[in-house]
C-alpha cells in the first residue's frame, strides 16, 4: 500500500463524554464521512469510538455493506473483505454502543464513500464488428460507430474514454482511407478515401430487373451477342458468374475489403498508465450508382420527336422511384424522369429565354424516404444562330463640323444580336452598302468590326449639309440595314454675347429659401441655329468657392440665377460672382473667348438673428450606473450665430439625476444613477439666447447606463416543505437585478462547501438547482439549511432555506393539528369532539330550514287573506 493510501486511512478517532450517547448534541460527531480506496487489504483499521461511560462493553453495527465491515468490542470499526467500487460506491452503517445487550444513547450514522481506482480495462461491446460504405461517400460523414464500455467509475478520469485508429489493413502507400472520432467513435471515410475508395465490379441492374442466373445469362449476351458455346461451358460467363455471386453474397466478416484495428483507452488517452482494449472493424466499398452525369449540353431550338432522352441516373437501390423538381422554382419545366432513371425533355429550348438549368432528381421509397441524398445536374442551353441583328436606333444621326481632317471620328453605330456573346453567332460585321448624295471617291469609311464611322476628306457645309447612308449589319446567317444621318454643321467661329456686361447687386435675406431666383441674363451667339455652336451653357468661374449658387438655363441663351445652398450672414456676407457664356462646340482655331462673353453678379446677404446652433448633431453618453454624484458626463457646446450670449438648461429628466451649468454647458451627475431603475433614458438640453429666451434651439441627450454587479442573487422564496410520505426534490430559484455578465448563470452551494449525507443539492440550469432529501425521514422536523449562491462574476452570500420535512395530506400538503391552548386529547377525544361539533351544525341548519318554510306559509296565508 503506497504512502498516499496510508493518509486516506488514518483511525479517526471520536471521543464521546462520560454520560453522553452516541448520537452527541447536534456536534461533529452526529454524522461522519470518510473516504476509503476500493482495493484497500483487509484487515484493516478505519475508526476507533472512545467512551468514558464505564458500562459501555460492547458495539453493534447495522445498515449497509455488514458484510464487508465489522466492529470490534473495543471500538474498531475495520474491513473485514476489499471494497470493489464497481460493486457498492458507498455504504451507511449505524453504530451503537451497549451494556450488555442494552443499547446506550443514540447511533452514530457513518458514511463511507469508496474511491474508484482504475482497475477495470476498457472493452468493446463487440469483439469485431462489420460495416458497409459506399464509394465517393463524404469525408467525415460517419458510416458506422463502435462502443467502449469501463467498469470504473463514469464521474471520474478512470472511465473517460479515447479512441484511435491503430492500423488499416491493407495501406497502400501508407494512405488512410478512414478515420474515427476521438471522442464518440464515429468512422468515416478521410478525404483521400472519398476520391479513391473502389467497389467491386460488378453487373448494373436496373428497376424491376431479376438478379438471377437467366437474367445475367441475357445481360452477357447483350455484351457478346455471338456465343456458340452453351453458357455453362463458356469459361468466361461461368467465371463473370462466380465474381457475381462473389460480390452479391459478400460477407464483411469474411471477405472484407479493409480491415481497421480500433483502439479505446481510459484515462483520456492522454496518460502512460491508461488501459486500452482494441476490436477490429471490417468493411467492404460497395458500388455507388447514384453520382451526377455532368454537365448536359442541349442544343436550343432542337429539331427533333419529343420527349427526348437527355441522360440518365440510377439508385442504389433497385426499387427506387423517381422524382425531379427545378432548383430554381420557374413556372417553365421541360423535363421529366421516368420510373427507371431517364431524365426527358418535353420541348425545344430558347437560350435566349433561360440559358441554364439545374434539375433536382430523387431517389425514394414508396412512402417517400429518401434513398439516396439528392442528385444535382446542370443543363446548359447550346446557342444556335437564330437571331438577326438589329439597329439601335431607327436612324442613328451625327454631326460633324466642317473642315474637319481627314480621319476624324464622325461616330459609332450602334447593333446588337441576342445570340450569346462571344461567339459567331452574335460576331456582327458592318458595311456601307449606299450614300446619298453619292460622292466618287467616297466620303466615309466604316469599321467592319466596330462600326466606327470616320471621314475620308474635310467637308464643307456649302457643298452638302447632309449625308444619308445605308449600312448593312450582319452575322453568319442573317443580315439587317441600318439607316445613318450625317450632319455637316457650321465651325463655331460666333462668340456668345451678354446684353450686359454686369447685372448690378442684389440684397438677398439670409433665411430666404433654397431654388429663389436672384437675376435672370441673356446670351446671343450669331452661329447657326439649333447647332452646338450656337447653344450657350452658363457656368460661375469666380465668387462662388462653396457652390451656394447655381444657373438654370435651356441652352436658347437665357439663365436664371438660383440659390443652390443656404446663405449665411456669418460666413460670406457678400459675392461678387462671375458668370461665363461657352458652346458645348469648340471654338475654331485661333479664336478665344473675351470680355463680352463674360457678366457679373454682385449678391449683398442681410443678417436675421437666428437660434442657437449646436456644434455636435449626435449627443450620446455611456457611463456605469456607479458614477459618483458630481461627476462631469460631458460638456455641450453652442453657439449663437450672431455672437449674442446663450445659456443652457435641462428639460424632460423626470428623476432629477442630472445637472446643467447654465453658462457653461457642462453637464454632472446630481443624484445616484441606478440602472436596475432605469437602464436608457432621454433629456432635453435647450441652449437659449439670453437677451431673447424664445430664440432658442434643442438637442436630445441619450444617456445609457452600463451594469455595474452591485447586486447579488436573491432567493425567489425561502421556504418550502417535503413530504415524508413521498420525500419529491424541492426546485429552489434563484434572481439577480443586474444583467449579463453579473447575473446568471448561478452556482448553488450547500454553505458549508462540504457533502452532506443528508441533503443533495445540484443544478439544475442558470437559475435554479433542485435539492433532495437523501435519507428517508423518521420523524417531522424543520431544518434550515446554508445556501451560497453566486453569480457569474463570483459574488454571492449565503442565505437561509427552510425546509419542514413533515407528514402531508392526500393533497400534498402539510397535515396542521387544530390549534389548542389546553393539552393533547388524543386522537378518540378529538374525533369525538369534531363529531359533535358537525351533528350540533347539522341540528341547527334543520331548525333554520323548518322555521323559514313556517314563515313562508305563513306570509302566503296572510297573503291570501289580504287579497
Amino acid at each position: 500500500m503506497t504512502p498516499m493510501v496510508h493518509l486516506l486511512l488514518l483511525p479517526l478517532l471520536l471521543s464521546i463524554a462520560a454520560g453522553a450517547d452516541l448520537e452527541g448534541k447536534k456536534g461533529p460527531f452526529e454524522n461522519t464521512e470518510l473516504d476509503v480506496q476500493e482495493g484497500t487489504p483487509v484487515p484493516y483499521p478505519i475508526y476507533q469510538f472512545q467512551v468514558t461511560n464505564p458500562d459501555v462493553n460492547n458495539f453493534r453495527l447495522s445498515g449497509e455493506g455488514r458484510e464487508d465491515i465489522q466492529i470490534t468490542k473495543d471500538g474498531w470499526l475495520f474491513l473485514d473483505r476489499p471494497l470493489d467500487w464497481s460493486r457498492d460506491n458507498h455504504y451507511i452503517l449505524l453504530v451503537e454502543a451497549l451494556a450488555d445487550d442494552e443499547v446506550v444513547g443514540k447511533p452514530i450514522s457513518v458514511t463511507i464513500n469508496v474511491l474508484d481506482v482504475n482497475n477495470n480495462a476498457p472493452y468493446f461491446n463487440q469483439s469485431e464488428y462489420a460495416a458497409l460504405v459506399r464509394e465517393n461517400s463524404r469525408a467525415g460523414v460517419a458510416f458506422t460507430r463502435v462502443f467502449g464500455l469501463d467498469r470504473d467509475d463514469p464521474l471520474t478520469p478512470n472511465a473517460l474514454l479515447k479512441y484511435s485508429l491503430v492500423s488499416q489493413i491493407p495501406s497502400k502507400h501508407s494512405t488512410l482511407m478512414f478515420q474515427i472520432d476521438p471522442d464518440t467513435g464515429a468512422i468515416s471515410t478521410t478525404e483521400q478515401g472519398e476520391q479513391q475508395l473502389k467497389a467491386r465490379e460488378g453487373i448494373h441492374y436496373g428497376k424491376g430487373e431479376e438478379r438471377s442466373t437467366e437474367a445475367l445469362k441475357m445481360k452477357f449476351s447483350e455484351y457478346c451477342p455471338v456465343q456458340a458455346i452453351p453458357y455453362e461451358e463458356n469459361p468466361f460467363f461461368t467465371c463473370v458468374e462466380r465474381a457475381e455471386l462473389r460480390r452479391t453474397n459478400v460477407d464483411p466478416m469474411e471477405d472484407p475489403d479493409y480491415t481497421l484495428i480500433v483502439r479505446v483507452q481510459d484515462l483520456g488517452g492522454a496518460s502512460e498508465t491508461a488501459l486500452s482494449g482494441n476490436t477490429r472493424v471490417h468493411i467492404v466499398v460497395q458500388q455507388n450508382l447514384w453520382f451526377s452525369p455532368g454537365p448536359i449540353t442541349v442544343k436550343e431550338n432542337l429539331d427533333t420527336v419529343y420527349p427526348q432522352v437527355i441522360t440518365k441516373v440510377q439508385s442504389n437501390d433497385p426499387n427506387a422511384i423517381y422524382r425531379l423538381v427545378q432548383k430554381e422554382r420557374e413556372l417553365k419545366f421541360p423535363f421529366q424522369v421516368t420510373e427507371t432513371g431517364e431524365i426527358l425533355l418535353t420541348e425545344a429550348l430558347d437560350r435566349e429565354d433561360k440559358d441554364m438549368y439545374t434539375l433536382v432528381v430523387f431517389a425514394e421509397d414508396n412512402v417517400g424516404k429518401e434513398l439516396d441524398p439528392p442528385l444535382e445536374i446542370q443543363v446548359l442551353v447550346e446557342d444556335v444562330n437564330d437571331n438577326r441583328p438589329v439597329c439601335e436606333l431607327e436612324e442613328s444621326v451625327f454631326e460633324v463640323q466642317e473642315g474637319e481632317p481627314a480621319g476624324s471620328l464622325i461616330g459609332q453605330l450602334l447593333a446588337h444580336d441576342d445570340d450569346e456573346p462571344g461567339t459567331l453567332n452574335s460576331q456582327l460585321t458592318y458595311t456601307i452598302i449606299s450614300q446619298d448624295p453619292p460622292t466618287d471617291p467616297d466620303t466615309f469609311l466604316i469599321d467592319a468590326a466596330s462600326g466606327r464611322i470616320q471621314a475620308l476628306r474635310p467637308l464643307q457645309r456649302k457643298d452638302q449639309q447632309v449625308f444619308n447612308l445605308n449600312v448593312r449589319v450582319n452575322d453568319p446567317a442573317f443580315s439587317e440595314e441600318c439607316k445613318v444621318v450625317i450632319k455637316v454643321i457650321d465651325v463655331n467661329n460666333e462668340l456668345p454675347v451678354f446684353e450686359e456686361s454686369d447685372y448690378g447687386t442684389h440684397p438677398l435675406a439670409e433665411d430666404i429659401p433654397v431654388g429663389h431666383t436672384v437675376v435672370s441674363f441673356t446670351a446671343s451667339d450669331a452661329d447657326d441655329p439649333d447647332s452646338g455652336s450656337s447653344r450657350i451653357e452658363f457656368h460661375i468661374s469666380e465668387g462662388d468657392e462653396d457652390g451656394v449658387f447655381t444657373v438654370e438655363t435651356d441652352g436658347n441663351g437665357v439663365g436664371h440665377l438660383v440659390v443652390a445652398k443656404p446663405l449665411d450672414f456669418e460666413t460670406s456676407p457678400t459675392y461678387k460672382l462671375q458668370i461665363d457664356a461657352r458652346n458645348p462646340e469648340p471654338l475654331m482655331k485661333g479664336l478665344e473667348y473675351g470680355a463680352e462673353s463674360t457678366t457679373f453678379v454682385s449678391v449683398s446677404v442681410t443678417d436675421v438673428d437666428e437660434a442657437p446652433e449646436f456644434s455636435l448633431d449626435i449627443l450620446d453618453v455611456t457611463v456605469p450606473e456607479n458614477t459618483t454624484k458630481g461627476s462631469v458626463l460631458l460638456t455641450v457646446e453652442a453657439k449663437d450665430p450672431e455672437g449674442k450670449e446663450i445659456g443652457f438648461k435641462l428639460d424632460g429628466d423626470t428623476r432629477g439625476w442630472l445637472e446643467i451649468d447654465a453658462a457653461t454647458g457642462q453637464i454632472k451627475t446630481k443624484d445616484k444613477l441606478d440602472r436596475e431603475t432605469l437602464e436608457a433614458f432621454e433629456v432635453t438640453v435647450i441652449a437659449f439666447e439670453k437677451a431673447n429666451p424664445e430664440m432658442s434651439s434643442e438637442h436630445a441627450l441619450s444617456v445609457r447606463l452600463l451594469d455595474v454587479n452591485d447586486n447579488v442573487p436573491k432567493l425567489v422564496e425561502n421556504q418550502a416543505f417535503i413530504c415524508m410520505q413521498k420525500p419529491e426534490p424541492v426546485i429552489i430559484k434563484a434572481e439577480d437585478k443586474d444583467s449579463a455578465p453579473f447575473s446568471q448563470p448561478f452556482t448553488f452551494t450547500l454553505g458549508s462547501g462540504k457533502k452532506s449525507p443528508n441533503w443533495d443539492l445540484k443544478i439544475i440550469d442558470g437559475m435554479t438547482a433542485r435539492l433532495a432529501l437523501i435519507k428517508k425521514a423518521t420523524e417531522e422536523k424543520t431544518f434550515k439549511l446554508p445556501i451560497n449562491i453566486k453569480d457569474n462574476a463570483g459574488m454571492g452570500v449565503t442565505q437561509s432555506f427552510e425546509v419542514r420535512v413533515c407528514n402531508c395530506t392526500v393533497l400534498g400538503y402539510c397535515y396542521t393539528a387544530p390549534a389548542s391552548s389546553s393539552p393533547s386529547l388524543g386522537m378518540g377525544p378529538t374525533i369525538g369532539i369534531l363529531v359533535g361539533v358537525l351533528a350540533f351544525c347539522a341540528i341547527a341548519f334543520i331548525v333554520v330550514i323548518r322555521r323559514s318554510k313556517k314563515d313562508t306559509k305563513k306570509s302566503t296565508g296572510e297573503e291570501d287573506r289580504m287579497m
